[in-house]
Protein backbone atom coordinates (compact mmCIF):
# COMPACT_ATOMS: atom_id res chain seq x y z
CA UNK A 1 0.00 0.00 0.00
CA UNK A 2 1.74 3.23 -1.23
CA UNK A 3 2.32 6.01 1.93
CA UNK A 4 1.18 9.27 1.00
CA UNK A 5 3.40 12.40 1.59
CA UNK A 6 2.67 15.20 4.29
CA UNK A 7 -0.24 17.47 3.01
CA UNK A 8 -1.68 14.91 0.68
CA UNK A 9 -5.34 13.65 1.67
CA UNK A 10 -5.76 10.46 3.57
CA UNK A 11 -5.61 7.36 1.66
CA UNK A 12 -9.23 6.53 0.57
CA UNK A 13 -9.61 3.19 3.01
CA UNK A 14 -8.82 5.39 5.89
CA UNK A 15 -10.56 7.95 5.46
CA UNK A 16 -13.96 5.52 4.80
CA UNK A 17 -12.71 3.69 7.71
CA UNK A 18 -13.06 6.68 10.06
CA UNK A 19 -16.34 7.32 8.63
CA UNK A 20 -17.64 3.70 9.47
CA UNK A 21 -16.31 3.97 12.81
CA UNK A 22 -18.45 7.49 13.53
CA UNK A 23 -21.37 5.48 11.93
CA UNK A 24 -20.59 2.53 14.95
CA UNK A 25 -20.05 5.39 17.65
CA UNK A 26 -23.65 6.42 16.65
CA UNK A 27 -25.01 3.39 18.16
CA UNK A 28 -22.69 3.04 21.57
CA UNK A 29 -24.70 4.50 24.19
CA UNK A 30 -26.54 1.11 25.03
CA UNK A 31 -24.00 0.50 27.54
CA UNK A 32 -24.65 3.28 29.48
CA UNK A 33 -27.99 1.86 30.59
CA UNK A 34 -27.47 -1.60 31.16
CA UNK A 35 -28.10 -0.84 34.67
CA UNK A 36 -30.72 1.00 34.40
CA UNK A 37 -31.87 -2.20 32.09
CA UNK A 38 -30.80 -4.25 34.68
CA UNK A 39 -32.53 -3.21 37.68
CA UNK A 40 -35.99 -1.91 35.99
CA UNK A 41 -36.78 -4.42 33.73
CA UNK A 42 -35.51 -7.30 36.07
CA UNK A 43 -35.41 -5.49 39.40
CA UNK A 44 -32.07 -6.07 40.21
CA UNK A 45 -30.55 -4.18 43.12
CA UNK A 46 -28.18 -1.02 42.46
CA UNK A 47 -24.92 -3.75 43.71
CA UNK A 48 -25.79 -6.41 41.40
CA UNK A 49 -26.10 -4.48 38.21
CA UNK A 50 -22.91 -2.81 38.77
CA UNK A 51 -20.85 -6.15 39.56
CA UNK A 52 -22.94 -7.20 35.73
CA UNK A 53 -21.46 -4.14 34.19
CA UNK A 54 -17.84 -4.46 36.08
CA UNK A 55 -17.86 -8.17 34.15
CA UNK A 56 -18.17 -6.89 31.16
CA UNK A 57 -15.53 -4.17 31.53
CA UNK A 58 -13.19 -6.91 32.99
CA UNK A 59 -14.15 -8.96 30.02
CA UNK A 60 -12.85 -5.85 27.66
CA UNK A 61 -9.23 -6.39 28.57
CA UNK A 62 -8.60 -10.18 26.92
CA UNK A 63 -10.68 -8.80 24.10
CA UNK A 64 -8.55 -5.76 23.54
CA UNK A 65 -5.80 -7.92 23.39
CA UNK A 66 -7.18 -10.93 21.22
CA UNK A 67 -7.92 -8.68 18.61
CA UNK A 68 -4.35 -7.56 18.84
CA UNK A 69 -3.34 -11.21 18.19
CA UNK A 70 -5.94 -12.10 15.63
CA UNK A 71 -5.15 -8.66 13.69
CA UNK A 72 -1.43 -10.01 13.25
CA UNK A 73 -2.51 -13.63 12.34
CA UNK A 74 -6.02 -13.47 11.01
CA UNK A 75 -5.58 -10.45 9.47
CA UNK A 76 -7.05 -6.84 9.97
CA UNK A 77 -10.47 -7.05 7.92
CA UNK A 78 -11.65 -10.94 8.86
CA UNK A 79 -11.05 -9.35 12.60
CA UNK A 80 -12.57 -5.99 12.25
CA UNK A 81 -16.06 -8.07 11.13
CA UNK A 82 -15.84 -10.65 13.79
CA UNK A 83 -15.72 -8.18 16.00
CA UNK A 84 -18.67 -5.87 15.02
CA UNK A 85 -20.82 -9.07 14.29
CA UNK A 86 -19.85 -10.50 17.32
CA UNK A 87 -21.17 -7.52 18.96
CA UNK A 88 -24.29 -7.38 17.30
CA UNK A 89 -25.67 -10.61 18.42
CA UNK A 90 -24.48 -10.00 21.67
CA UNK A 91 -26.48 -6.75 21.83
CA UNK A 92 -29.64 -8.25 20.50
CA UNK A 93 -29.42 -11.26 22.91
CA UNK A 94 -29.26 -8.82 25.23
CA UNK A 95 -32.36 -6.89 24.24
CA UNK A 96 -34.38 -10.66 23.55
CA UNK A 97 -33.20 -11.63 26.94
CA UNK A 98 -36.09 -12.41 29.68
CA UNK A 99 -33.59 -13.18 32.91
CA UNK A 100 -30.69 -11.43 34.80
CA UNK A 101 -28.97 -14.83 34.31
CA UNK A 102 -29.07 -14.47 30.34
CA UNK A 103 -28.50 -10.31 30.12
CA UNK A 104 -25.66 -11.29 32.55
CA UNK A 105 -24.39 -13.76 30.23
CA UNK A 106 -24.40 -11.65 27.08
CA UNK A 107 -23.35 -8.58 29.07
CA UNK A 108 -19.39 -11.03 29.40
CA UNK A 109 -20.20 -12.21 26.06
CA UNK A 110 -20.59 -8.39 24.21
CA UNK A 111 -17.28 -7.29 26.55
CA UNK A 112 -15.05 -10.20 24.96
CA UNK A 113 -15.87 -9.09 21.85
CA UNK A 114 -16.29 -5.73 22.39
CA UNK A 115 -12.56 -4.37 21.86
CA UNK A 116 -11.94 -6.54 18.85
CA UNK A 117 -12.45 -4.31 16.97
CA UNK A 118 -9.47 -1.28 18.02
CA UNK A 119 -6.58 -3.51 17.04
CA UNK A 120 -7.23 -4.26 13.53
CA UNK A 121 -8.43 -0.91 12.66
CA UNK A 122 -5.97 1.04 14.12
CA UNK A 123 -3.58 -1.40 12.76
CA UNK A 124 -4.83 -0.02 8.94
CA UNK A 125 -3.85 3.66 9.85
CA UNK A 126 -0.60 2.37 10.67
CA UNK A 127 -0.13 0.32 7.60
CA UNK A 128 -1.66 2.85 5.21
CA UNK A 129 -0.57 6.20 6.11
CA UNK A 130 3.11 6.74 6.85
CA UNK A 131 4.97 8.26 9.85
CA UNK A 132 4.75 11.77 8.99
CA UNK A 133 0.75 11.91 8.56
CA UNK A 134 -0.09 9.23 11.08
CA UNK A 135 -0.61 11.64 14.24
CA UNK A 136 -3.19 13.37 11.89
CA UNK A 137 -4.86 10.56 10.69
CA UNK A 138 -5.21 8.84 14.77
CA UNK A 139 -6.87 12.40 15.56
CA UNK A 140 -9.46 11.92 13.18
CA UNK A 141 -10.24 8.68 14.22
CA UNK A 142 -10.39 9.83 17.40
CA UNK A 143 -12.56 13.07 16.10
CA UNK A 144 -14.76 10.49 14.48
CA UNK A 145 -15.71 9.01 17.74
CA UNK A 146 -16.51 12.64 19.67
CA UNK A 147 -18.89 13.56 16.64
CA UNK A 148 -20.66 9.88 16.80
CA UNK A 149 -20.65 10.28 20.46
CA UNK A 150 -22.17 13.52 20.32
CA UNK A 151 -25.08 12.16 17.77
CA UNK A 152 -25.47 9.02 20.20
CA UNK A 153 -26.32 10.96 23.06
CA UNK A 154 -29.33 12.56 20.82
CA UNK A 155 -30.51 9.15 19.59
CA UNK A 156 -30.51 7.65 23.06
CA UNK A 157 -32.33 10.43 24.25
CA UNK A 158 -35.16 9.50 21.85
CA UNK A 159 -35.11 5.78 21.83
CA UNK A 160 -34.09 5.42 25.47
CA UNK A 161 -37.92 7.29 26.28
CA UNK A 162 -39.48 4.19 24.19
CA UNK A 163 -38.01 1.29 25.64
CA UNK A 164 -34.21 0.65 26.99
CA UNK A 165 -34.15 -3.20 25.10
CA UNK A 166 -34.59 -0.80 21.64
CA UNK A 167 -31.10 0.76 22.77
CA UNK A 168 -29.19 -2.67 22.40
CA UNK A 169 -31.13 -2.60 19.08
CA UNK A 170 -30.11 -0.04 17.60
CA UNK A 171 -26.80 -0.64 18.86
CA UNK A 172 -26.62 -3.81 17.40
CA UNK A 173 -27.99 -2.36 13.87
CA UNK A 174 -25.21 0.36 13.58
CA UNK A 175 -22.70 -2.88 14.25
CA UNK A 176 -24.28 -4.72 11.18
CA UNK A 177 -23.97 -1.18 9.62
CA UNK A 178 -20.50 -0.82 10.03
CA UNK A 179 -19.48 -4.06 9.49
CA UNK A 180 -21.12 -3.84 5.64
CA UNK A 181 -18.87 -0.34 5.25
CA UNK A 182 -15.61 -2.29 6.65
CA UNK A 183 -16.58 -5.11 4.14
CA UNK A 184 -16.90 -3.17 1.49
CA UNK A 185 -14.02 -0.60 1.96
CA UNK A 186 -11.25 -2.63 3.32
CA UNK A 187 -8.69 -4.45 0.86
CA UNK A 188 -8.92 -8.15 1.40
CA UNK A 189 -6.44 -9.65 3.89
CA UNK A 190 -3.77 -11.59 2.40
CA UNK A 191 -4.27 -15.31 1.70
CA UNK A 192 -1.44 -16.21 3.95
CA UNK A 193 -1.69 -14.17 6.79
CA UNK A 194 -3.66 -17.03 8.58
CA UNK A 195 -1.22 -19.28 8.21
CA UNK A 196 1.92 -17.15 9.46
CA UNK A 197 0.96 -17.32 12.97
CA UNK A 198 4.20 -20.07 12.70
CA UNK A 199 6.91 -17.80 11.48
CA UNK A 200 9.25 -16.22 14.16
CA UNK A 201 7.58 -13.11 13.06
CA UNK A 202 4.77 -13.98 14.94
CA UNK A 203 6.08 -14.69 18.07
CA UNK A 204 7.45 -10.55 18.13
CA UNK A 205 6.48 -9.72 22.50
CA UNK A 206 4.95 -6.12 23.02
CA UNK A 207 5.37 -6.75 26.53
CA UNK A 208 9.11 -7.54 26.53
CA UNK A 209 10.11 -4.45 24.57
CA UNK A 210 10.57 -1.81 27.30
CA UNK A 211 10.13 1.22 25.39
CA UNK A 212 6.45 -0.01 24.78
CA UNK A 213 6.15 -0.77 28.51
CA UNK A 214 7.56 2.93 28.89
CA UNK A 215 4.41 4.16 26.66
CA UNK A 216 1.94 1.81 28.45
CA UNK A 217 2.80 3.06 31.89
CA UNK A 218 2.32 6.71 30.64
CA UNK A 219 -0.78 5.86 28.69
CA UNK A 220 -2.70 4.23 32.12
CA UNK A 221 -1.78 7.64 33.94
CA UNK A 222 -3.18 9.56 30.46
CA UNK A 223 -6.07 7.32 30.44
CA UNK A 224 -6.90 7.08 34.38
CA UNK A 225 -6.93 11.01 34.35
CA UNK A 226 -9.21 10.91 31.10
CA UNK A 227 -11.65 8.49 32.89
CA UNK A 228 -12.04 10.55 35.99
CA UNK A 229 -12.99 13.33 34.23
CA UNK A 230 -15.99 11.27 32.45
CA UNK A 231 -17.05 9.42 35.47
CA UNK A 232 -16.17 12.55 38.34
CA UNK A 233 -17.41 15.68 36.40
CA UNK A 234 -20.88 15.16 36.22
CA UNK A 235 -20.65 13.94 40.41
CA UNK A 236 -18.78 17.25 41.20
CA UNK A 237 -20.67 20.17 39.52
CA UNK A 238 -23.46 20.44 42.56
CA UNK A 239 -20.78 21.31 45.14
CA UNK A 240 -20.47 24.64 42.52
CA UNK A 241 -23.94 25.46 42.28
CA UNK A 242 -24.09 23.85 39.07
CA UNK A 243 -26.60 20.96 37.73
CA UNK A 244 -25.04 17.81 37.47
CA UNK A 245 -27.09 17.51 33.61
CA UNK A 246 -24.94 20.42 32.62
CA UNK A 247 -22.08 17.46 32.50
CA UNK A 248 -23.26 16.63 28.91
CA UNK A 249 -23.31 20.41 27.88
CA UNK A 250 -19.30 20.01 28.70
CA UNK A 251 -18.59 16.60 26.98
CA UNK A 252 -20.16 18.29 24.04
CA UNK A 253 -17.93 21.30 24.25
CA UNK A 254 -14.97 18.81 24.26
CA UNK A 255 -15.81 17.19 21.24
CA UNK A 256 -16.58 20.11 19.23
CA UNK A 257 -12.84 21.20 20.45
CA UNK A 258 -11.37 17.97 19.42
CA UNK A 259 -13.06 18.25 16.02
CA UNK A 260 -13.03 21.69 15.35
CA UNK A 261 -8.79 21.84 16.52
CA UNK A 262 -7.80 19.18 13.95
CA UNK A 263 -6.33 21.89 11.85
CA UNK A 264 -3.73 22.98 14.55
CA UNK A 265 -2.07 19.54 14.32
CA UNK A 266 -1.07 20.69 10.65
CA UNK A 267 0.64 23.77 12.18
CA UNK A 268 4.16 23.45 11.06
CA UNK A 269 5.43 24.44 14.78
CA UNK A 270 3.27 21.48 16.27
CA UNK A 271 3.71 18.68 13.67
CA UNK A 272 7.64 20.16 14.03
CA UNK A 273 7.84 19.01 17.41
CA UNK A 274 9.25 15.33 18.71
CA UNK A 275 6.74 13.35 20.12
CA UNK A 276 7.93 13.38 23.58
CA UNK A 277 7.92 16.86 23.93
CA UNK A 278 4.12 17.48 21.97
CA UNK A 279 3.28 14.30 24.94
CA UNK A 280 4.22 16.50 27.38
CA UNK A 281 2.53 19.73 26.27
CA UNK A 282 -0.41 18.69 25.92
CA UNK A 283 0.19 16.82 29.63
CA UNK A 284 0.96 20.57 30.60
CA UNK A 285 -2.39 21.52 28.65
CA UNK A 286 -4.45 19.35 30.48
CA UNK A 287 -3.50 20.48 33.71
CA UNK A 288 -4.13 23.92 33.26
CA UNK A 289 -7.58 23.15 32.46
CA UNK A 290 -8.29 20.43 35.13
CA UNK A 291 -6.47 23.48 37.62
CA UNK A 292 -9.01 25.82 36.19
CA UNK A 293 -11.88 23.10 37.02
CA UNK A 294 -10.57 23.08 40.91
CA UNK A 295 -11.17 26.91 40.79
CA UNK A 296 -13.97 27.57 38.11
CA UNK A 297 -16.92 29.56 40.05
CA UNK A 298 -19.95 29.63 37.29
CA UNK A 299 -20.51 26.75 34.03
CA UNK A 300 -18.49 29.59 31.25
CA UNK A 301 -15.54 29.09 33.76
CA UNK A 302 -15.76 25.45 33.54
CA UNK A 303 -16.45 25.93 29.64
CA UNK A 304 -13.04 27.73 28.97
CA UNK A 305 -11.21 25.06 31.52
CA UNK A 306 -12.89 22.41 29.47
CA UNK A 307 -11.78 23.68 26.26
CA UNK A 308 -7.95 23.73 27.52
CA UNK A 309 -8.00 20.84 28.79
CA UNK A 310 -9.51 19.35 25.21
CA UNK A 311 -6.48 21.04 23.23
CA UNK A 312 -4.20 19.20 25.33
CA UNK A 313 -6.22 15.89 24.68
CA UNK A 314 -6.04 16.76 20.90
CA UNK A 315 -2.32 17.09 21.15
CA UNK A 316 -1.92 13.77 22.88
CA UNK A 317 -4.29 10.70 21.86
CA UNK A 318 -3.27 10.85 17.87
CA UNK A 319 0.71 11.25 18.77
CA UNK A 320 0.42 8.60 21.41
CA UNK A 321 -0.65 5.85 18.80
CA UNK A 322 1.29 7.35 16.07
CA UNK A 323 4.20 6.82 18.32
CA UNK A 324 3.35 3.16 19.60
CA UNK A 325 2.49 2.35 15.74
CA UNK A 326 6.05 3.29 14.76
CA UNK A 327 7.92 1.43 17.71
CA UNK A 328 6.29 -1.72 16.72
CA UNK A 329 7.63 -4.00 13.72
CA UNK A 330 5.42 -3.97 10.66
CA UNK A 331 4.38 -7.64 11.93
CA UNK A 332 3.60 -7.06 14.98
CA UNK A 333 1.44 -3.58 14.87
CA UNK A 334 -2.08 -5.15 16.19
CA UNK A 335 0.06 -6.59 19.53
CA UNK A 336 1.62 -3.81 20.29
CA UNK A 337 -1.69 -0.87 19.83
CA UNK A 338 -3.61 -3.70 21.86
CA UNK A 339 -1.41 -3.41 24.48
CA UNK A 340 -1.05 -0.01 24.50
CA UNK A 341 -4.38 0.37 24.47
CA UNK A 342 -4.91 -1.76 27.42
CA UNK A 343 -4.41 1.01 29.59
CA UNK A 344 -7.97 2.24 28.65
CA UNK A 345 -9.11 -1.38 30.83
CA UNK A 346 -6.99 -0.67 33.19
CA UNK A 347 -8.29 3.03 33.76
CA UNK A 348 -11.37 1.81 33.55
CA UNK A 349 -11.66 -0.11 36.72
CA UNK A 350 -8.91 2.43 38.45
CA UNK A 351 -11.21 6.07 37.78
CA UNK A 352 -14.52 5.17 39.85
CA UNK A 353 -12.57 4.26 42.39
CA UNK A 354 -9.48 6.99 42.72
CA UNK A 355 -11.91 9.53 41.39
CA UNK A 356 -14.92 9.29 43.68
CA UNK A 357 -12.36 8.79 46.60
CA UNK A 358 -11.28 11.45 46.08
CA UNK A 359 -14.54 13.59 45.39
CA UNK A 360 -15.83 12.21 48.80
CA UNK A 361 -12.44 13.06 50.93
CA UNK A 362 -11.20 16.35 49.12
CA UNK A 363 -14.17 17.53 47.66
CA UNK A 364 -14.64 19.38 44.57
CA UNK A 365 -11.24 21.24 44.38
CA UNK A 366 -8.85 18.78 45.81
CA UNK A 367 -10.25 16.01 43.05
CA UNK A 368 -9.29 18.36 40.15
CA UNK A 369 -6.15 19.54 41.50
CA UNK A 370 -5.12 16.16 42.17
CA UNK A 371 -5.93 15.19 38.70
CA UNK A 372 -4.05 18.76 37.33
CA UNK A 373 -0.96 17.29 39.47
CA UNK A 374 -0.86 13.89 37.37
CA UNK A 375 -0.89 15.41 34.46
CA UNK A 376 2.28 17.49 35.28
CA UNK A 377 3.62 13.97 36.64
CA UNK A 378 2.31 12.85 33.20
CA UNK A 379 4.20 15.57 31.39
CA UNK A 380 7.54 15.09 33.36
CA UNK A 381 7.40 11.17 32.42
CA UNK A 382 6.65 11.45 28.73
CA UNK A 383 10.03 13.88 28.79
CA UNK A 384 11.91 11.05 31.22
CA UNK A 385 11.37 8.46 28.58
CA UNK A 386 12.78 10.19 25.77
CA UNK A 387 15.58 7.88 25.36
CA UNK A 388 13.74 4.61 25.16
CA UNK A 389 11.75 5.87 22.19
CA UNK A 390 14.65 6.27 19.74
CA UNK A 391 13.47 4.77 16.52
CA UNK A 392 16.15 4.29 14.55
CA UNK A 393 17.12 1.02 12.19
CA UNK A 394 19.48 -1.02 14.94
CA UNK A 395 16.26 -0.80 17.13
CA UNK A 396 15.40 -4.70 17.89
CA UNK A 397 12.25 -6.28 18.09
CA UNK A 398 11.90 -8.60 21.21
CA UNK A 399 11.11 -11.47 20.68
CA UNK A 400 9.92 -15.07 22.76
Amino acid sequence: MRFFARGERLPRTVRLLIVARAVNRLGAFSLSFLTVLITTEFGASPATAGLVSAAFGLATIPSRLFGGLLADRLGRRRTIMLGLCGCAVAQFAIAAAGSLPVVALFAVVLGLVFELYEPPSQAVIADAVGAGDRTRAYSLFNAALAVGGMGAGLIAAGVGRWDLRWLFVVDAVTCLACAIVVRAVLPADPPGVARSATAPAARVSAWRDPALLAMFACGTLFATVYMTIMIALPLSLPERGIAATDAGLLFTVSAVTTVAGQPLLRLSAVAALSAPTALAGGAVLMAAGLAGYAVAPTLPAYVAATVVWSVGDLFMVGRAYALVAELAPVEARGRYLAAYGTSWGLATIAAPIAGIQLLDRAGAAGLWAATACACVALAVAQLAIRPLLRLDAGRQAVVL
